[in-house]
């Protein structure tokens, strides 16, 4: 993963991921949720957009998820998931995912200190704060 924009406050995330299936079997994209930890910073209604994957950006979905309790770093999570028509990822076959997410009234975040945020890197890294989870367990990353 790495966050495409690493402005401090900013009208609209867009975090990168690069899906990687290091198992010995195809993984159907349906199973798979990536979740990407941060902090809304004013309660506001928010919408997300897949600009691009080899998906195609309409099988890739968004869901916003608030914590019942808040963590450090983190009050809220995206849910990036996968519609069945996304299909299968093969043993040692990657996929990208380039996203992005605002509030409707298109106000500012403030990124710095999100618990999932990479404030260094500008190409893609392993890391482990933007969990990966297969049929709902945790299967890479750290949840906050």
């Amino acid at each position: 993963m790495y966050n495409g924009s690493l402005t401090a406050s900013l009208n609209t995330i867009n975090p990168r991921f690069k899906l990687v299936n290091t198992g010995t079997s195809a993984v159907a994209l349906s199973n798979v949720k990536i979740r990407y930890y941060y902090t809304i910073d004013g309660e506001k209604a928010q919408s997300f957009f897949c600009d691009w994957s080899q998906v195609g950006g309409n099988n890739v979905t968004g869901t916003f998820v608030k914590l019942t309790t808040a963590k450090t770093g983190a009050d809220y999570y995206l849910e990036i998931g996968f519609t069945s028509g996304a299909g299968s990822l093969a043993a040692g076959q990657s996929i990208d995912i380039q996203t992005r997410f605002a509030k409707n009234d298109w106000t500012n975040y403030t990124q710095t200190g999100d618990y999932s945020f990479d404030a260094t890197d500008t190409n893609y890294v392993d890391w482990t704060k933007a969990p990966t989870y297969v049929s709902g367990s945790l299967q890479w990353g750290i949840e906050p």
